[in-house]
C-alpha cells in the first residue's frame, strides 16, 4: 500500500491505532482530531485519501466532504461513524463518499477499502459542484433504523444507492421488523419527500380508493402494504395502474411504487396469494430485513434510543442495569422490533426506579410470552447470581424447542392452505446451523481450533460447514 492518508478522528486511540496499521502497510500518515486541521491538509494539497469520523468537536465530517471534493475531486474520502443509522449511510452516500463504516469496524476491512482507495482513486471532472447533503434533522421515522451488524449494514447502503432511482422496491421480511419504517424512509429521505406518500392496504383497494391514492401521490411514493393480502380484483387493478404509470403520458409525474411483503414473497407466488404479474412489476430491486434474533447485538442499542425517546416524549428516564440488559438481549422476539418498542415504553411507564431491575424485566418478557425461554437462558448463563455447572446446559431443552415450534408453525401459517416450498428439512437445519456457527467463530475471535472445540466437531468438519454455508472467517480485532 502506497500513499499519504489524513485522519480526522477526535478519539486519540484509534488515531494511534490506525496510524500504526496504516505506516506499517507502507503509508504515510497524518492524523488530527480537528476537521479545521484536515481542511487546511487538503488545500495544501496533502494526501491521497482522507479517513475521517462525522461526529468531530469542530463540525460533521460528512458535511466537509463537498468542500473536500470541491478542492480536491481526486481525493477519495473514507467516513467511519458510530451513529450507525440509516440517514448516516445515506448521507454519506449523497455526499459520494468512497466508503462508509461504522463504528466498532473492523480494522482488515477499513484496511483493505483503503487499499482499494488508493489503488484506484475515482477521477471527476475539474469542475464539481457541491454535493447536496440532506439534513438528518427530523429524518428518522417513528421506528428507529439503527443497525450495526452486517446485514442491516448492508441494507442500509442498499437503501442509499437506490434512494433516488426508479426502480420499484420490494422489502421482505418479518411482521415488526420495520419494513414500513425503510418504506417510508424512500420517500422522506428521497428527492421525492416534497410531493405526495400514500399507503394502500387491502381495506383501501377499491377502485374509487386506488385512483386517489395516484392522484395525491402524484410525482410522489405509494407503499402498498401486503399485496399478498389483496384480493384477485384488486392485485389487478394494481397492475393496470401500474402499467399506466410506466407508459402513460403523465409518466414524468408517476409516483414511485413500494412494497413490504412477508418474509418469503416467492412462497406467497408459489401459493397462488399474490399473482406473479404483480410480484415481477414490484421486485424491481428486492430488501430483506433481518429479524431482531439474527442481529443480537443491536438490541441493548436499539432499547438505549427506545428509553430515550420515550424520555424526549414525557416519560420517566429509564436506564437498563446490566442485569436486565442480558435478560434482555436473551430474548428472541418474535415480534421483532415492534415488541422490542412497546416493551421499552411500558417500561419507561412502570419501573420503580431510574434503572430498570432484572425482576422488573422478567415481568416484562413474561407478558411478551418469552419470558420462560429468557429465564431459563438468563439461569444457564449465570445471570441470576447463581454459576451453572461448568460444561452442562440446562437440563430443561423445552423451551428452545417451543421456540422453534412456534416459529416453524407461524412460517406455515404464512402460507395458508398451501404447503411450503419442497426442501424444508435442509433449509431449516441450515437456518439453524448457520448462527450457531456465527455466534461461536465470534465468541472464539475466530479462531477455528476453539470454535470446533467448543461446538465439539473435528476442525475439518467445521470449515468444511464454513465453506458450505459461505460464512467468511476473519480473525478481528475491534475498535470502539
Amino acid at each position: 500500500m502506497d500513499g499519504t492518508v489524513l485522519i480526522a478522528d477526535d478519539d486519540r486511540t484509534i488515531r494511534t491505532v490506525l496510524t500504526q496499521a496504516l505506516t506499517r502497510a507502507g503509508c504515510r500518515v497524518h492524523a488530527t482530531g480537528s476537521l479545521a486541521q484536515l481542511e487546511k491538509w487538503v488545500e495544501e494539497g496533502r494526501g491521497d485519501l482522507v479517513i475521517t469520523d462525522v461526529m468531530m468537536p469542530d463540525g460533521n465530517g460528512i458535511d466537509q466532504i463537498p468542500a473536500i471534493h470541491q478542492a480536491r475531486p481526486d481525493l477519495p474520502v473514507i467516513v467511519i461513524s458510530a451513529q450507525n443509522t440509516i440517514v448516516t449511510a445515506i448521507r454519506a452516500t449523497e455526499a459520494d463518499a468512497f466508503e462508509y463504516l461504522p463504528k466498532p469496524f473492523d480494522l482488515p476491512d477499513l484496511m483493505a477499502k483503503a487499499n482499494q482507495a488508493l489503488s484506484r482513486r475515482p477521477r471527476k471532472s475539474d469542475q464539481v459542484s457541491e454535493v447536496p447533503v440532506p439534513s438528518a434533522e427530523g429524518a428518522d421515522p417513528a421506528m428507529p433504523l439503527i443497525g450495526h451488524a452486517p446485514a442491516m449494514q448492508a441494507l442500509f447502503r442498499m437503501v442509499a444507492r437506490v434512494l433516488n432511482a426508479d426502480l420499484p422496491v420490494l422489502i421482505a421480511g418479518e411482521a415488526g421488523v420495520g419494513k414500513s419504517t425503510i418504506a417510508r424512509s424512500f420517500h422522506e429521505l428521497s428527492d421525492r419527500r416534497d410531493r405526495g406518500l400514500v399507503f394502500l392496504t387491502s381495506a383501501d383497494a377499491g377502485e374509487k380508493s386506488v385512483m386517489q391514492a395516484t392522484e395525491k401521490a402524484r410525482g410522489g411514493t405509494i407503499v402498498i402494504e401486503n399485496p399478498a393480502g389483496f384480493d384477485t380484483a384488486a392485485q389487478a387493478r394494481l397492475i393496470g395502474l401500474i402499467e399506466a404509470m410506466e407508459t402513460g403520458a403523465d409518466r414524468a409525474e408517476a409516483p414511485r411504487f413500494v412494497a413490504t411483503t412477508g418474509p418469503d414473497p416467492q412462497a406467497d407466488v408459489a401459493s397462488g396469494r399474490l399473482r406473479s404479474d404483480l410480484y415481477y412489476r414490484l421486485a424491481g430491486i428486492t430488501m430483506v430485513v433481518p429479524p431482531l434474533r439474527a442481529r443480537v447485538d443491536d438490541i441493548l442499542p436499539l432499547a438505549s434510543h427506545l428509553l430515550a425517546r420515550a424520555s424526549a416524549q414525557g416519560l420517566p428516564e429509564r436506564s437498563l442495569s446490566d442485569e436486565a440488559a442480558a435478560l434482555l438481549r436473551a430474548h428472541p422476539f418474535p415480534g421483532n422490533v415492534r415488541e422490542l418498542e412497546n416493551m421499552m415504553r411500558r417500561l419507561a411507564l412502570t419501573a420503580s426506579a431510574a434503572a430498570i431491575s432484572a425482576s422488573e424485566m422478567r415481568d416484562a418478557l413474561s407478558q411478551q410470552g418469552g419470558g420462560r425461554v429468557a429465564a431459563v437462558t438468563s439461569s444457564a448463563m449465570g445471570l441470576d447470581g447463581v454459576s451453572p455447572v461448568a460444561g452442562h446446559m440446562p437440563a430443561d431443552d423445552g423451551p428452545l424447542a417451543d421456540s422453534v415450534e412456534a416459529h416453524l408453525q407461524r412460517y406455515f401459517d404464512l402460507h395458508g392452505d398451501a404447503l411450503p416450498p419442497p426442501g424444508l428439512y435442509d433449509r431449516i437445519l441450515r437456518e439453524v446451523e448457520r448462527p450457531l456457527l456465527q455466534v461461536a467463530l465470534d465468541a472464539t475471535g475466530g479462531n477455528q481450533l476453539r470454535c470446533a472445540d467448543l461446538l465439539g466437531i473435528n476442525r475439518n468438519t467445521l470449515r468444511k460447514k464454513l465453506t458450505e454455508l459461505n460464512i467468511e472467517v476473519t480473525r478481528r480485532r475491534k475498535l470502539m
